[in-house]
């Protein structure tokens, strides 16, 4: 099968992160993704390492962005793609002779996403930054972390990826339906700012109805209930618990013997949270995590133990599953999410001709 976006040609910018992320989903379920890489200098590869599996499934071309041949040809192979994705601050493609304007006159169909951190307008656009800032601009950083503690943030994975890669993945596509329906492309503005933000949105709902103090750790989903965390176990690992429900709570005392325990009875007084993650701190430490596994695996808990990168491949749900693919002996995760119709075929991350 070739996959759900057959037919679909995308025109990538070579960069590093969220762009070619959003290039790798669209690639991975079939889309023709044309990379258009800088040419090589002495013993570097160019931008296309072989081994980055946010560039697999690509078709690669070396072009100097400086040379005007090379922005001809760009533009001739603009004409017949159904979309770009560059990753540039504002103003760079426009000097390059490559902007909107340009590539939208010669195909008028012709979706352009743009991904930067701050955006294509505002105060912050010519800026530079990284995951990191995009986070704690949208909000989102001031949430992750313990109670009294400094924010903790969640490597790149929500400006870059979830913010960024993903974000831009949905709009590309949003815009290619709009494009089929209507004859007329248009500028995806792709913000890792925004994405940050709108990833968010529940917990503005928690906050605007007076169920979230907005302060870390302290809250139902940030490490502040002792029902929602993950502890240690004897052997130095860890496991995640989240028993919400009273359903699933009430299984997590019976399987941990303190469904007698009184202090245990009212799982929603946030008052007494503390204490209770305390007990069950000391409580996960006189067991290691297989024997914990062995205890809560298979039941509605909410329970899973925290994996290793290398461990989590090896579970048999992710094998049941094919979560994780090798090509030549290395691991990448798998194309997600599943289509049952059109399948996504083997990702590789060898040059496609």
């Amino acid at each position: 099968m070739a996959g759900a976006l057959e037919g679909l040609t995308v025109l990538e910018f070579a960069g590093i992160g969220p762009a070619p992320f959003a290039c790798m989903m669209l690639a991975d379920h079939g889309a023709r993704v044309i990379r258009i890489d800088r040419p090589a200098k002495g013993d570097r590869v160019g931008d296309s390492d072989e081994r980055d599996i946010l560039n697999r499934n690509r078709e690669r071309l070396e072009l100097n962005l400086k040379d005007p041949e090379a922005i001809a040809q760009i533009r001739s192979l603009a004409k017949e793609a159904d979309v770009i994705v560059e990753g540039f601050r504002p103003g760079v493609m426009e000097r390059l002779g490559l902007g909107p304007d340009v590539l939208l006159a010669d195909n008028p169909r012709l979706v352009y996403g743009r991904m930067t951190g701050w955006g294509q307008d505002g105060p912050m656009a010519p800026l530079a930054g990284h995951d990191i800032n995009y986070i704690a601009l949208s909000g989102a950083l001031h949430g992750f972390g313990q109670a009294g503690g400094k924010p903790q943030f969640p490597v790149n994975l929500v400006g870059d990826f979830g913010g960024g890669g993903m974000v831009m993945a949905f709009g590309v596509m949003a815009a290619v339906f709009s494009a089929q329906r209507t004859g007329k492309g248009q500028v995806v503005d792709c913000a890792m700012v925004d994405g940050a933000a709108i990833l968010s949105a529940m917990t503005y709902t928690f906050l605007g109805n007076g169920m979230w103090k907005d302060e870390r750790g302290v809250n139902l989903l940030d490490g502040g209930a002792h029902f929602y965390d993950t502890y240690e176990t004897r052997d130095g690992k860890h496991v995640s618990i989240g028993s919400i429900e009273p359903q699933f709570y009430a299984l997590l005392l019976e399987k941990t013997g303190l469904s007698q325990d009184p202090e245990f009875s009212v799982q929603m007084d946030a008052r007494k949270w503390p204490h209770l993650k305390d007990r069950l701190t000391a409580l996960f430490l006189t067991k290691t995590r297989n024997e914990w596994c062995a205890i809560m695996d298979g039941t509605d808990i909410c329970f899973a133990p925290v994996l290793s990168l290398r461990e989590a491949p090896q579970h048999p749900h992710n094998v049941a599953r094919g979560t994780f693919v090798e090509e030549d002996g290395f691991l990448m995760p798998g194309p997600a999410p599943r289509f049952l119709g059109t399948p996504a075929p083997q990702p590789t991350l060898k040059k496609r001709n």
